[in-house]
């Protein structure tokens, strides 16, 4: 008797596990474009794409190998509309009563397996390189779960940069060298973009038609959607942006968008790459001479290092993380999120790249619009639900653990050893933006402040209780408490004010 073979949106690899464990002569692959997986947050339109298109071309490439793909578009008459759904009205179609899955990265949809009406056997997802159990193991009896330790061991089990038993280079962590400001030229061009073939096309009209009323534009789209074009991507990075990545990753921009990044964390984490192979290319980069040691590592750093550690994180902290909400932040996600006018050019700038790109790197998440919105207090359930929309290669496994614990310290603790705030002195260095902004940076007072100037002081009082007595935060304190009482009264006056305006809805 036959087995349906579950391969969802995110799993797009040969090796997937569900694959590994099926038989081809007689097993039926089930591949949905299920309405409920656009809906749950309304996801933005090339995220929906990327998925659609990769996916058809993934049942494609199982069919010439010999495959029985059974593929339901989102707009077939018959299609149930869920996973659930679809692996019923199969099993029924096949007769099959058994299905084997590999394990979805969202709790979400673990759960809605695991009490399916079917038999489904849950397959440990083996294309990372930390099972569920080396982080337990790695985590049992740590009083702190900080990445770079965790990073190490994975430095260690990989052997990447590493030579007899020791970090090449002498340190782990290169991170001091990776945070100039940008410089007047970019060399880098950019990342490839691939023009719409026939499917791709007849995705973007589906979505056109279906998902237009959605945050984003799907128009001009031009992701990888095969893993030869994901190839073709990393290959490009590799040999023509990697050599500069370490040293502007951090650094941000008005008119480019992408500065030395490699885009590749779409095909990634929709499987078309693989993290090893990934790393690899940088590692090799190092080794020929093409890349500098503190743009390979720190770009390897944040594959077998943060990218497998929020993973380990999601799992082991279990299904209530997502909303987990340490500070008691409780403001709604301001309209400015969903491109309503505002005069704080860094928000604007990295809310329109969002809108357009379905993209922006790590700083413009963590330090634009993630730092705004724990400094004012909004609630990090619906930031969450922000990122996980917005983001072209956000999924929960690794999006939650970024915005819940990196960027709103709402895990209270857990990732971050304090919050990451900052007034936009941070954002001038690293950016151009405050140069172009209607806001003065330099400004701590009255109508030209720069809001982040404002909010960062009110943050730190309104939580002294909670921060304190951290050991990161002393210096803040003693600096806010050496202010005169006026000027302390007269920030938080105008933080106060600011946040009113902000929640009313008025232009900020």
């Amino acid at each position: 008797m036959s087995r349906l073979v579950l391969v969802l949106g995110d799993q797009l690899s040969s090796s997937l596990s569900a694959l590994q464990a099926a038989d081809k002569a007689q097993d039926v692959v089930v591949m949905a474009e299920a309405a409920d997986e656009t809906a749950y947050v309304r996801h933005h339109p090339k995220k929906i794409a990327l998925i659609f298109a990769a996916m058809r071309k993934f049942a494609r490439a199982l069919e010439e190998a010999g495959w029985q793909v059974a593929y339901s578009q989102l707009d077939d008459t018959d299609n149930a509309g869920s996973i659930v759904g679809e692996l019923l009205r199969r099993a029924e179609q096949y007769g099959a009563q058994e299905v084997l899955a590999t394990e979805p990265g969202e709790w979400r949809l673990i759960t809605a397996l695991k009490y399916a009406p079917l038999k489904v056997h849950i397959l440990q997802d083996d294309r990372f390189i930390a099972s569920h159990k080396v982080f337990e193991d790695w985590a049992a009896g740590r009083k702190q779960l900080r990445m770079e330790y965790f990073y190490r061991d994975m430095r260690r089990e990989t052997g990447l940069l590493m030579e007899d038993g020791q970090p090449i280079g002498g340190k782990w962590n290169f991170d001091h060298d990776n945070r100039k400001p940008a410089p007047d030229d970019i060399a880098f061009e950019g990342p490839l973009r691939f023009a719409p073939d026939e499917t791709v096309e007849e995705v973007l009209e589906l979505v056109e038609a279906r998902f237009g009323n959605h945050f984003g534009a799907v128009r001009p789209f031009w992701f990888a959607t095969t893993r030869e074009e994901a190839l073709q991507q990393l290959d490009h990075f590799v040999s023509k942006g990697l050599d500069k990545f370490g040293d502007y990753q951090d650094a941000m921009l008005n008119d480019n968008r992408f500065l030395y990044h490699g885009l590749v964390s779409t095909s990634l984490n929709i499987g078309l790459l693989g993290p090893l192979e990934v790393c690899e290319a940088a590692a090799q980069a190092y080794a020929r001479g093409d890349a500098p040691i503190n743009a390979a590592e720190g770009f390897i750093r944040q594959i077998i290092g943060w990218r497998e550690y929020v993973r380990g994180i999601y799992f082991l902290e279990g299904e209530d993380y997502p909303s987990r909400n340490a500070l008691g932040h409780t403001r709604a996600l301001p309209d400015l999120y969903w491109g309503a006018e505002t005069r704080m050019n860094c928000m604007a700038k990295a809310v329109e790249q969002t809108r357009e790109e379905a993209y922006a790197h790590h700083i413009q998440r963590l330090m634009v619009t993630g730092n705004f919105a724990l400094l004012a207090g909004v609630d990090p359930e619906e930031v969450h639900q922000w990122y996980l929309a917005v983001y072209a290669d956000a999924f929960e496994w690794v999006e939650a653990p970024n915005t819940v614990g990196m960027s709103q310290f709402a895990d209270g603790g857990i990732i971050a050893s304090k919050p990451y705030v900052s007034s936009g002195a941070y954002i001038n260095r690293m950016s151009d933006y405050c140069k172009s902004c209607a806001y003065s940076v330099s400004t701590k007072t009255g109508e030209k402040a720069c809001p982040f100037n404002l909010l960062y002081w009110h943050f730190l009082n309104r939580h002294r209780e909670r921060f304190s007595s951290n050991a990161r935060m002393g210096n803040m304190y003693r600096t806010w408490d050496r202010m005169d009482q006026e000027h302390r009264d007269r920030v938080l006056k105008e933080g106060d004010a600011f946040l009113a305006r902000l929640e009313a809805g008025e232009t900020v």
